[in-house]
């Protein structure tokens, strides 16, 4: 019973301290992409609240919390009130499983550095991330809008497209590794990391993940110029800001997984794990930003050619050859 009590303490503490450290990593995202994005515009970005800007989180948190909490008229209320939570809630359970360390001791017990290390880690992270659809579909619809409902539609097509391409890019990851545990896969890359021998899986899952997380040139479902803001047109106040910051949170896990899958994870030398796999994170972050800052916004035909056409097409090859390669290997 105690056992199972210190058990229940440990797995408390570590989400605590999982929730607080990617809520703070996602709040100061948000002060990266804006200083980052103004240097390559030529101007200074957030500098007002703080020094160089650093309580502009602070400033922006304290402004949703301040605005009103509308429901526009004829929306579905229940919907339209859950569909911001479904999104922050999924992205933050997908960090459940993601490995921040191998294992450390503490009073003569091996606490493993990750929440909970699943038997089917990766088939939770996409359980998770096809959740995530709902509440963008949801919004769209649940508002009574035509922009908001053109913007969840599209959200939905988009996602679930990509998914699809997604999946199909960690499927030579698993062969090699031969689990779907996410700490078995970074135990797998202990003599070099998978981005060297699926560097087309690598560039898949990347391109994949962009357009998951929605972000330029993938944000259709939210193309201010065509649908005001899409699927949260008519969101405001801090339901508009777990929308904000699902997107954000998002990029910080698909990170972490890209890390996970094909950067080896923890491992590096001299630093401590967990400071290994934030540097990773952070680089794939800033990719991230730099390319929404760097390309324009797709046409909805050309999002769904690059899916269908060319992203899955290419990942079922890679399968293809990661197997034919893989029997060759074994065959004596």
């Amino acid at each position: 019973m105690l056992l199972w009590i210190a058990g229940f303490l440990i797995l408390i503490v570590k989400l605590t301290i999982v929730l607080f450290v990617v809520l703070f990593i996602a709040a100061y995202l948000v002060w990266v992409e804006r200083k980052f994005l103004a240097r390559l515009q030529i101007r200074y970005g957030p500098n007002r609240a703080g020094t160089f800007g650093l309580l502009q989180p602070v400033a922006d948190i304290v402004k949703m919390i301040a605005k009103e909490d509308t429901v526009p008229d004829g929306a579905d209320k229940a919907l339209f009130l859950i569909a911001p939570a479904v999104v922050a809630t999924t992205a933050f359970l997908m960090f459940s499983v993601v490995p921040f360390g191998g294992e450390i001791t503490l009073w003569g017990h091996s606490i493993p550095l990750v929440v909970t290390d699943l038997n089917i880690g990766l088939l939770f992270v996409f359980a998770m991330s096809s959740l995530g659809v709902y509440g963008v579909a949801l919004g769209g619809w649940a508002s009574n809008s035509k922009y908001a409902l053109l913007g969840g539609i599209r959200g939905a097509a988009q996602m679930i497209s990509y998914e699809l391409s997604l999946g199909l890019s960690l499927i030579p990851v698993v062969m090699m590794a031969h689990s779907f545990s996410m700490v078995d896969i970074v135990q797998s890359q202990q003599r070099y990391p998978f981005i060297i021998v699926q560097p087309l899986a690598f560039l898949i899952f990347v391109v994949s993940a962009m357009a998951e997380s929605k972000r330029t040139p993938f944000d259709l479902p939210e193309a201010e110029s065509e649908l005001v803001a899409g699927y949260h047109t008519e969101y405001s106040g801090m339901r508009f800001g777990l929308f904000f910051l699902g997107e954000y949170v998002h990029i910080i896990v698909f990170g972490g997984i890209l890390a996970v899958l094909f950067l080896g994870g923890w491992r590096g030398p001299f630093l401590p794990p967990f400071v290994w796999l934030l540097i990773k994170i952070f680089l794939v972050a800033l990719f991230m930003i730099w390319v929404r800052g760097t390309l324009p916004r797709l046409r909805y035909d050309q999002l769904m050619v690059l899916g269908w056409k060319v992203l899955i097409p290419l990942a079922l090859i890679n399968i293809l050859v990661t197997g034919a390669v893989g029997l060759f290997m074994m065959s004596p």
